[in-house]
């Protein structure tokens, strides 16, 4: 423990003059509140510290201690169905505290110190004990086991074990000897520095998708378990709204919801709506499987940029038990503003639109995180990324978009007009896509057989059509277009209004199974075909669309139920019914 001074003072950043007392990156307490900081720059002059509370108030001459350790968060029970700020401090606890603010210098544990959890030992007295291996098991929630581990670096023989019993976080519960026959207690808990990657035994390729039951990233876009997405759209595209239905509805096991720097109010709504979700899963409130890291716009802007690394380090927490974990970061743009502003304090070199020259590093980091794995507790794990984008104006060139895009393999556009238009997702099938379709398309082709990938490939063929056909119809209209051109339009139409668009209010439209997707693209397209044929006749599409085929087909959604997929038989049957007549 060093005791230095203030020297300067400059909004977050904080400086102490010539000393030597503290290392690259090492957590410290400034002022006599203690407030928690980070160095960021040494020299020979001085040390440059990062503050991740409100620094009014200190003067130069006031303390500043440091901890000999990096900035870390606390990893044990009781993440789970919690809400933390940026730096891991839970807010429940503050407020019953402090009140609704979160006071300067509030030193609240993170975890719950007198809590008991019902620990069922996995190991006995000599047993061998490697990194991350298991030695201990409680349940969390009613649907999560968490599961203790070894920490990384750590392996050696179990000397000492406690019973099964009633323990708190901090209590030991077994003592390992290393081979250097040095003892460490085990408890229920451990620290984790938040910018280092935890350790794996082997990184998996993403063969598995994460299911969604949103048919627009299912099937024109899809995302594998382990994999990076982005989200960008403009003010009121529903960001946020889709993000909510990937954390419901998704086949992740724990959710990772990171709300960083967004409005309070909307923050307040989001934590409203997850205390009220029910897991269709479980029947369990959504909260028993969700971790939620609140860190708003008014709240101080380093611990903005904090909040990224501590919920992927706590996604990889539970990633090392053997979970799938989604992590969704609403949104990267704010939290790079809130580099944008501490780079200005630090007077660095500006790159791009005032963003520091290391922005696409710092993503990159970010992103490399994620991953599908084989974990040293044994098991298999992953950490799948999903990070908003907010572009001011809507525009897709500035940089944080654009950087992003480098680094995640799927990109889901939001489009304002169609947003306006009420079509949601209001994801845009032209400017979207996904590079995850030749390591996905073995799992599409062995659980849904090889005409999953097939359809899908001609249904995002025909959209494609129907594109650079509405650029030929803006200008000479309609009418002009031959039948064939003709049909081509009204079967994008059935594929955007009955199957692109999907209503997260209606409990048949909300999440749509992969069998029910695969046969709504099958009757779509079996229409198409047989409307072709007809066409090719020279029968004239007006007949076609008089019998009310494609508009049937736009309401099939709500009509055919998840659990009465035999129904889509009956439509084909009546399409070739009626198709039938005209041919007559």
């Amino acid at each position: 423990m060093n005791n230095d001074v203030i020297y300067g003072i400059n909004g977050p950043v904080v400086t102490v003059k010539e000393t030597d007392s503290f290392e690259m990156m090492e957590m410290v307490y400034v002022g006599a509140q203690k407030l928690v900081g980070e160095v960021i720059g040494i020299t020979d002059r001085l040390t440059t510290i990062q503050v991740y509370e409100e620094t009014t108030g200190l003067k130069p001459g006031d303390p500043v201690t440091g901890t000999g350790a990096p900035m870390n968060v606390l990893l044990g029970p009781g993440i789970i169905d919690n809400i933390f700020d940026g730096i891991e401090r839970p807010l429940k606890a503050i407020e019953e505290q402090a009140g609704a603010f979160i006071s300067r210098g509030a030193a609240v544990p993170s975890l719950d110190p007198q809590k008991r959890w019902a620990v069922t030992m996995k190991v006995k007295a000599g047993d061998r004990l490697e990194e991350g291996q298991i030695y201990a098991t409680l349940p969390e929630t009613p649907i999560i086991e968490h599961r203790l581990m070894v920490p990384p670096g750590l392996s050696g023989t179990v000397v000492e074990i406690k019973p099964d019993g009633d323990y708190r976080v901090m209590d030991t519960v077994a003592v390992l000897r290393d081979d250097a026959g040095e003892s460490h207690e085990l408890t229920l808990c451990q620290q984790w520095p938040i910018r280092t990657a935890r350790p794996v035994k082997k990184r998996l390729a993403p063969t598995v998708p994460l299911i969604t039951g949103q048919r627009v990233m299912d099937t024109l876009f899809p995302i594998a378990k382990g994999g990076t997405a982005a989200i960008p759209g403009g003010f009121g595209t529903g960001k946020t709204m889709n993000q909510h239905q990937l954390a419901k509805w998704c086949d992740a096991d724990i959710i990772v919801y990171v709300g960083c720097g967004e409005r309070g109010n909307e923050m307040s709504q989001v934590l409203d709506e997850f205390s009220e979700l029910i897991d269709p899963k479980s029947n369990r409130p959504m909260t028993d499987r969700t971790v939620l890291i609140a860190n708003t716009s008014n709240m101080p802007v380093a611990a903005r940029e904090a909040s990224i690394y501590t919920g992927i380090t706590l996604a990889e927490y539970y990633r090392d038990m053997g979970y799938h974990v989604a992590m969704m970061a609403d949104s990267t743009s704010r939290w790079a503003e809130a580099l944008r502003e501490i780079s200005g304090r630090l007077e660095e070199m500006p790159a791009e639109e005032g963003f520091p020259a290391y922005l696409p590093s710092r993503l990159a980091e970010f992103y490399e995180r994620g991953g599908r794995a084989d974990v040293l507790s044994g098991g298999e794990g992953s950490v799948t990324l999903i990070g908003a984008v907010s572009p001011q104006g809507a525009d897709f060139s500035e940089p944080v978009t654009q950087n992003t895009k480098r680094f995640t393999r799927v990109f889901w556009a939001l489009d304002k007009s169609l947003a306006y238009a009420r079509h949601y997702p209001a994801i845009n099938w032209i400017n979207s896509y996904s590079e995850y379709f030749n390591d996905l398309d073995p799992w599409f082709r062995e659980n849904l057989g090889d005409e999953f990938v097939e359809y899908r490939n001609k249904i995002s063929a025909l959209l494609q059509e129907e594109n650079s056909l509405m650029e030929i119809v803006k200008l000479i209209g309609a009418d002009v277009l031959p039948d064939d051109q003709k049909l081509v339009i009204e079967t994008a139409r059935a594929i955007r209004v009955g199957f692109l668009q999907q209503n997260a209010f209606h409990a048949e439209d909300t999440y749509v199974p992969l069998e029910k997707q695969k046969r709504m693209m099958e009757v779509i397209l079996h229409l198409h075909e047989k409307a072709k044929e007809i066409v090719a006749r020279e029968i004239p599409i007006s007949k076609i669309t008089e019998l009310g085929l494609f508009d049937k087909l736009a309401k099939m959604k709500y009509d055919i139920p998840n659990s009465r997929l035999e129904m889509f038989d009956e439509y084909i049957a009546e399409i070739d019914d009626k198709l039938g007549l005209l041919m007559l």
